[in-house]
């Protein structure tokens, strides 16, 4: 079994200056994720350099849901949104 802060720990590895917060079960996890790497990207690139930071997990199904929301800073910040 994985935590969310180890799902959040294996994203922040991979986007630099994200702010992440990951929320799960163990298995099944729901990620924010706010990144400048995100920027000109759309939002199936976004989740695919996601996806690539937890690679393994996935195939290996110690994830075995992951819900993704992805947003640039600029993204974030129009939305009013706090992580």
């Amino acid at each position: 079994m994985i935590s969310p802060e180890q799902v959040q720990t294996m994203i922040q590895e991979r986007l630099s200056n994200a702010e992440v917060k990951v929320v799960g079960d163990g298995q099944h996890f729901e990620a924010i994720i706010i990144s400048p790497d995100f920027v000109g990207k759309t939002r199936v690139k976004q989740h695919q350099i996601v996806y690539g930071a937890l690679q393994s997990e996935l195939a290996s199904e110690t994830i075995h849901a992951l819900s993704l929301k992805t947003y640039t800073p600029e993204a974030w910040q129009a939305n009013g949104q706090t992580v």
